[in-house]
């Protein structure tokens, strides 16, 4: 068999594979499809969350303080006494164990003071959030 006559031969074969591999649908199936896997991604994210939070990885805050928080309670905006009050801890307490002043607490709360990344670092540590988290 000629070269020429090799690549006819593999040529049919590969449109009859492509032809065999097509699939035609009605409009309404092929919808119902797209639907269907736009449920499926919004399962996977959710079963991503749920596993999230089990892992400890993610929290739930409760819509009150999510409320506070979106509203920009604190003095302009700052959400550090919302992250304080959902963890519960009091200034003098806070203030043991970041190793800080209470009186830091209370100006920084009030927006009276802006310390040091240190200082806030070792705040949010005690808090058990981050940085990101109190400059949203």
């Amino acid at each position: 068999m000629s070269g020429l006559a090799k690549r006819q031969k593999s040529k049919k074969k590969r449109t009859a594979l492509a032809v065999r591999e097509t699939v035609t649908l009605p409009i309404a199936e092929y919808e119902r499809l797209c639907a269907a896997a736009e449920g499926m991604e919004v399962l996977q994210a959710n079963d991503r969350s749920k596993a999230n939070l089990a892992a400890g990885a993610d929290e739930l805050i409760p819509a009150a303080y999510l409320d506070r928080l979106l509203d920009g309670e604190s003095p302009r905006g700052n959400p550090f006494r919302v992250y304080r009050n959902l963890r519960g801890p009091t200034q003098a307490a806070l203030a043991e164990k970041a190793a800080v002043n209470r009186v830091n607490i209370a100006e920084i709360e009030t927006g009276r003071k802006q310390d040091s990344v240190a200082t806030l670092r070792a705040l949010a540590d005690a808090l058990g959030i981050t940085l990101h988290d109190l400059a949203y």
